[in-house]
């Protein structure tokens, strides 16, 4: 069975750095495109940054030049290295990924939603 752990949030000071982490874990799988979204209480979810398998990125205008979207692809996981943190980067965030399975049958590709993490950011 393949699930999305994220890992790395917590609460951290205006100014500071967090990294978090996205693992696909199962057996016979391959973590293709992985997005980063976030959502604030009151607020609807929003896109932070995204991967594809090639390495290929992009990011929300407002953590460009603070946040890294980067991944191992030998491990299945994706982080998100996120700097210069602002009180309004407070928010849960989640992974969506696309995972492929294979099998001796052949190989399809999954969407997988992480559990969420919470990044808190105090001014």
């Amino acid at each position: 069975q393949v699930q999305l752990v994220e890992s790395g949030g917590g609460l951290v000071q205006a100014g500071g750095s967090l990294r978090l982490s996205c693992a696909a874990s199962g057996s016979g799988i391959s973590i293709n495109a992985v997005v980063w979204y976030r959502q604030a209480p009151g607020k609807q979810r929003e896109l932070v940054a995204g991967s594809t398998s090639g390495g290929s990125t992009n990011y929300a205008d407002s953590v460009k030049g603070r946040f890294t979207i980067s991944r191992d692809n030998a491990k299945d996981t994706v982080y998100l290295q996120m700097n210069s943190l602002k009180p309004e980067d407070t928010a849960v965030y989640y992974c969506n990924a696309g995972v492929t399975v294979f099998s001796p049958f052949g190989q399809k590709t999954y969407a997988y939603w992480g559990q969420g993490t919470q990044v808190t950011v105090s001014s």
